[in-house]
């Protein structure tokens, strides 16, 4: 059922972008503000699935969430059964196939905060802490809604991770790429069509939504936050 599919893919995308803008937040702001050697080794494993091929990621999930390693029989205890082939093992793919997408669009907006302004705070007795929530993360909200809208989309269109991972199981784990994948390979081009159109619609919108965002925060007459 198209229904179905559509339900599946709005759950876990919705789901995947807002548990990633939160897990940004400190993720993004060790990239940025950190100061320890281990920093850049730390983004370039945040980064990784950039360049990763889908279906070796998805290959690594299974082998790491499988009930015969340690972390696999570990959640197969904890949740009652394992994380493969379930909207769980699902969800936490996701977030780890589009993490890059939230987290960068966040550390770039950090690293636009000007300098002298998280300076004058803490000369003004600020702690670390709240110069982040009052100040940064104030000031970073369109990186945060642009890594957010990103990490939707992308979780939107993922196809060989939720594969992998998920195994198509209609009514759980079957996605609309899947669907349409489904119904290419049997030839139904109608049920194809039907699973294409809402994510072209998906992204559409999204790309509508992040021109609006970078519209604004170009715009001359805009307020100066800074």
């Amino acid at each position: 059922m198209i229904h179905s599919a559509l339900s599946v893919t709005v759950a876990l995308s919705l789901l995947t972008a807002t548990i990633l803008s939160f897990l940004s937040l400190p993720l993004a702001g060790w990239i940025v503000f950190s100061r320890s050697s281990w920093t850049t080794l730390g983004e370039s494993l945040l980064t990784l699935t950039l360049v990763l091929p889908p279906a070796v990621l998805g290959y690594f999930l299974l082998v790491v969430f499988s009930p015969e390693s340690l972390p696999g029989s570990f959640v197969d205890r904890l949740l009652g059964h394992p994380l493969p082939f379930s909207f769980a093992g699902l969800l936490v793919a996701s977030l780890i196939y589009s993490l890059p997408f939230s987290v960068q669009p966040v550390a770039q907006s950090f690293r636009q905060i000007p300098p002298r302004t998280l300076e004058m705070a803490r000369v003004l007795g600020a702690r670390p802490l709240t110069v982040f929530w009052k100040i940064v993360i104030p000031m970073s909200l369109p990186g945060l809604a642009t890594g957010w809208i990103l990490g939707f989309a992308h979780t939107v269109g993922e196809f060989g991770v939720v594969m992998m991972v998920g195994g198509n199981i209609p009514g759980e784990t079957r996605t609309l790429s899947l669907k349409a994948y489904d119904e290419l390979l049997s030839m139904n081009g109608h049920g194809a069509r039907d699973s294409v159109i809402p994510l072209l619609l998906f992204s559409f919108v999204s790309l509508v939504a992040l021109n609006l965002l970078r519209r604004k925060g170009a715009d001359p007459h805009a307020p100066d936050s800074a």
